[in-house]
């Protein structure tokens, strides 16, 4: 009997959803259309000239930024994995999305989260090893650890994502289809599954520890000692200085783990489905487009960069 459920319920599935989002507000879906088309635009823009800054200023090939290039390039991946498909079910009437299609949303959203909490991680340790320790940091933050750090915030964040996106769309839905959000987000699947799915949200838990928990943990103790330093600094520029590296870090840090903590570290059948579609419109198109304005007003070797990018652009025109 159970077989027979999940073979009709497999067959069920591999025809595709239906992404509800907000087409239950559709005087909402024209603005957030425009809206959402605008951020998208502003986040490839914004991302890619702090990749291109990066690669070609020689000034800026430090360790800092060879992250903050990481972190551009992951937002990109990551908006671009997202919002093509929210763009056209927002457009017109048409709301579906293939099983396929879903399963690649699920994993790319999954992992491009996780490599994003260990990134942060990363650049915490690298801002940490700036400030903490200045006359060892180009011995401590060498090329070789700098890669090697990288490859384990992407290593991790999509070994995550082929454990947990396999497992969230193999849960039996008894022929559901209609997906009530606007992407194909692990909560918004495991709530439509008509098993228990308490085992999911514990092993969904104890990963999320080791992803967002156990980096988040790192960067407030990394902070603090980055605290203790500053404060040990007898001069108002060189405090100034200290706090100006790290300010961009920390406000996309608050950015990006306020709204995850609150989707990803609570059960299921306390999960607000609106609550959810606004927080995940938050950090799918906000948060990806102001990180480069962050790390732009607040940094003058990124002001300068693009002021020289410029003048050899004219110069050269």
């Amino acid at each position: 009997m159970w077989s027979e459920v999940m073979e009709k319920d497999n067959t069920s599935s591999f025809e595709g959803f239906f992404l509800v989002g907000f087409s239950d507000r559709p005087h909402l879906e024209l603005i957030l259309f425009v809206v959402v088309l605008t951020f998208y635009l502003l986040t490839l823009l914004g991302n890619m000239t702090i990749i291109l800054l990066s690669a070609l200023d020689s000034q800026l090939h430090t360790p800092m930024y060879f992250f903050l290039a990481n972190l551009s390039f992951l937002d990109m991946c990551f908006t671009t994995g997202s919002i093509p498909q929210m763009l056209y079910n927002l457009w017109g009437p048409d709301k579906t999305i293939s099983y396929l299609g879903c399963a690649i949303q699920l994993y790319f959203i999954l992992a491009l989260g996780g490599v994003e909490c260990v990134l942060l991680a990363v650049m915490a340790y690298d801002r940490y090893a700036a400030v903490c320790k200045p006359l060892h940091y180009t011995v401590i933050m060498h090329p070789r650890l700098c890669g090697q750090l990288a490859s384990v915030a992407w290593l991790s964040g999509f070994g995550n994502s082929l454990i947990m996106a396999p497992q969230t769309l193999m849960l039996p839905r008894c022929g559901h289809r209609r997906v009530d959000h606007f992407l194909c987000e692990m909560p918004a699947l495991i709530g439509m599954a008509c098993v228990d799915t308490m085992t999911l949200e514990a092993l969904a838990f104890a990963l999320a520890v080791f992803i967002i928990l156990a980096p988040l943990v790192f960067i407030l103790i990394s902070y603090g000692h980055i605290a203790g330093t500053v404060f040990r600094i007898k001069s108002a520029a060189g405090r100034k200085k200290a706090f100006n590296t790290c300010s961009s870090h920390l406000i996309v840090v608050s950015l990006f783990y306020g709204t995850i903590i609150y989707m990803y570290l609570q059960p299921a059948n306390t999960y607000s489905q609106d609550q959810g579609k606004f927080l995940t419109l938050f950090y799918t198109i906000v948060t990806p487009s102001v990180n480069p304005l962050i790390y732009t007003l607040r940094n003058k070797d990124v002001k300068e960069a693009m002021k020289k990018v410029l003048r050899k652009g004219s110069a050269e025109a």
